[in-house]
């Protein structure tokens, strides 16, 4: 199925911004929403230029601020003449040791991550159930397959609950008319990238992104993306001894 309208969070920069040049290069409409509406207006500008035929709606859009979401995404899916996928994008990776005094960054980072995801996906579905269909899309991490232990515990707990959210939703939804993805990507050549893992396994950003979208196209209940090596790498990390995955986190 051609989901033709697509609502990204998160799309000023990283994976949003090069996933909405990916679905535009597709003539596929988009919703861009960031808190930095300067950003979205030059994506939206670059988008539209290169691709005269996509039409491109942005809005600024705080995800912590729970009240704005849905009111945002009304006036999106209004603008478009509705919304058939929403890729719930916006995050961030902040984060200490917990109980070393940076609790602000530890729970920002849980707040962005898990419950103002929430907050979106509350937003999508309702308007996916008022239509009956639609494609719900939730950005994971491959930090979400184990608990990880230091400054990466909090980030790795909400991404956890991300993905325990994207499979309770796809187990209800499964034979109705709205489909729930849950991407875990690895380690994709962002900022948020270059600072948290080995740059040996990190993916080229178009490689990564072309990988997240493919999924997403073929509305994968869960994805590991890219897939190699992170497949295998979903098997093995629940199994590594402690001391193994302390030393590489």
């Amino acid at each position: 199925m051609t989901r033709s309208k697509i609502l990204i969070t998160g799309a000023s920069a990283g994976l949003g911004a090069a996933m909405a040049r990916n679905f535009a290069a597709k003539g596929r409409d988009l919703a861009l929403c960031a808190r930095r509406l300067d950003a979205l207006t030059a994506l939206r500008d670059e988008l539209t230029g290169a691709h005269p035929g996509v039409t491109v709606a942005i809005r600024a859009l705080d995800v912590d601020d729970h009240a704005a979401v849905p009111l945002v995404f009304g006036e999106l899916h209004d603008e478009l003449g509705g919304l058939d996928r929403v890729i719930v994008n916006a995050g961030i990776g902040k984060g200490a040791r917990v109980g070393s005094g940076r609790a602000d960054a530890n729970i920002a980072t849980a707040t962005t991550n898990f419950v103002s995801a929430l907050a979106q996906a509350e937003a999508a579905l309702e308007i996916f159930r008022a239509r009956d269909a639609g494609h719900l899309v939730l950005v994971s991490s491959m930090s979400a397959v184990r608990g990880l232990p230091g400054k990466k515990a909090a980030y790795s707990a909400s991404k956890a609950g991300l993905a325990a959210l994207g499979e309770g939703l796809a187990t209800e939804l499964a034979g109705t008319p709205i489909a729930v993805t849950t991407l875990l990507p690895g380690f994709i050549a962002t900022d948020m990238a270059a600072k948290a893992g080995d740059a040996r396994m990190v993916a080229p950003l178009d490689k990564g992104v072309a990988a997240m979208v493919a999924a997403i196209e073929k509305e994968r209940r869960r994805a590991c993306v890219p897939g190699w090596p992170w497949r295998l790498i979903d098997v093995v990390l629940p199994h590594l001894p402690d001391a193994l995955v302390t030393r590489m986190s």
